[in-house]
């Protein structure tokens, strides 16, 4: 009978050992059940909790994003009835995309410049006389004339290389340079302006100033382009249009020199920023050329021409403000210049992708009703808001990794990305959202054939 209760015991102890691995197997399951569970409500308070940290960013943003689109519309309206005179001008198409983006990249630079110095106290809001702020201002004015003369080598040498008819250099050029003046005379005073009224009503300046700024640029560029137009069919083929060409050559030697022999900050910004908006110029330029190159498709629908300078200018604000961000907080220190993206670097990312995902299909509607409004056949608005959303997603990663290695590898070089990173962001993104639009544009075109 001792054997009985031996093995008695022996089963009690056993079921002793698997109640107890039950229970212990019970109780884990039952907790990562639990965490699994709360894995929804955890994410919906992140996300949250990231609204309300970054609500006051995207209303800022949302906004100068906005009235930028309004800008750009208008632009692009203007665009869409220069048929006649881009058909009188061949090659002119080649010009316009680098014009736009020239005028946004020096007076972007600026503003973001302006920006930071703002950020730490280099420069009040009452921007009072100082060297700093008038070796900024000189060197926009350098800068506005050394780029419209190499734009208008640079398009006319693509127009050659490439075999399109085009207009003559002393064409491109006077066009160019006029073009260049007239808008920098608007832009320059409306750049202070909007870094300090940005600055005083506790604006963040890197989200209103640079899309602001860019915008503007895209908004007067157009008319000064016409404008500049129209002064040369005065003067074409006369002498006063070989004499203008060789002043404008003449100004452009002399403000360079100037430029690098007054003050540090001056010969710094013109030695960082030229070689960066000659790169800047070719963009500009090829995105022309990838325009040019589909004319008659364009021409047959000129609704495309108003989505034109929405698309890239918008692609190109959004762009802008996370470069000028990503520079503010390398220069303040809350953002490391590591390789890899930290913490905040993502949460940029993340307000640039929630803008993108509203402000595309925003700009197709804006294009459709601003279309209608002056009589232009339009390809639909299903069209019109899918060619743009369409093109818009597939730039947006683009347009992350772009800002953010310029911003890094600039700095880690002892460069100012403030002079770097807006110009070529911007126009990197040009000939890339004017090829993606060119391709979603005769994609969706080539559905209804």
């Amino acid at each position: 009978m001792k054997w009985i209760g031996r093995l008695l015991k022996k089963i009690g102890d056993l079921i002793h050992v698997i109640l107890n691995w039950m229970v212990k197997l019970a109780v884990l399951v039952s907790k990562r059940s639990l965490n699994i569970l709360q894995i929804p409500f955890i994410v919906s308070g992140k996300i949250t909790h990231f609204f309300k940290e970054v609500s006051r960013v995207l209303g800022e943003t949302f906004i100068a994003l906005f009235i930028c689109a309004i800008g750009d519309l208008i632009a692009g309206i203007l665009l869409s009835g220069m048929t006649h005179t881009l058909e009188m001008l061949p090659g002119l198409l080649v010009l316009i995309p680098g014009a736009i983006g020239m005028r946004g990249n020096i007076f972007g630079a600026l503003g973001s410049r302006l920006g930071s110095n703002l950020h730490i106290g280099i420069l009040t809001p009452e921007l009072k006389k100082s060297p700093i702020l008038n070796q900024n201002i000189i060197s926009a004015m350098v800068l506005t004339v050394i780029m419209s003369i190499f734009l208008a080598f640079t398009a006319k040498g693509f127009c050659i290389l490439l075999g399109f008819e085009s207009i003559s250099i002393m064409d491109f050029t006077v066009i160019s340079v006029l073009g260049g003046i007239f808008s920098g005379a608007v832009l320059l005073p409306a750049t202070l302006l909007i870094s300090i009224k940005s600055y005083e009503n506790g604006w963040d300046p890197d989200n209103v100033t640079t899309p602001l700024i860019a915008a503007s640029g895209d908004l007067f560029t157009i008319p000064s382009i016409l404008l500049a137009v129209q002064i040369l069919l005065w003067v074409r083929n006369g002498y006063v249009e070989t004499i203008l060409f060789v002043i404008f050559l003449i100004i452009g030697i002399m403000g360079f020199i100037y430029g690098i022999k007054r003050g540090n900050q001056l010969k710094k910004i013109i030695m960082h920023s030229t070689p960066t908006l000659f790169l800047s110029s070719l963009f500009g330029t090829t995105a022309g050329t990838i325009l040019n190159s589909s004319f008659s498709t364009i021409l047959s629908n000129p609704s495309i021409l108003a989505l034109v300078p929405l698309f890239s200018g918008e692609s190109g604000d959004l762009v802008s403000i996370l470069g000028a961000r990503l520079s503010s907080g390398l220069h303040i220190g809350s953002i490391e210049s590591s390789l890899r993206p930290t913490g905040e670097v993502l949460r940029n990312f993340a307000i640039i992708v929630i803008l993108a995902i509203i402000i595309y299909p925003l700009i197709g509607i804006l294009s459709y009703f601003g279309s209608l409004a002056i009589g232009v056949e339009s390809v639909g608005l299903s069209k019109m808001v899918f060619i743009s959303t369409a093109a818009g997603l597939m730039i947006t990663p683009l347009m992350l990794l772009i800002a953010f290695y310029l911003n890094t590898i600039s700095y880690k070089k002892g460069l100012d990305p403030d002079n770097i990173v807006i110009p070529l962001s911007t126009s990197i993104t040009d000939p890339v959202a004017n090829t993606f639009l060119v391709m979603m544009v005769v994609f969706t075109l080539g559905l209804t054939v």
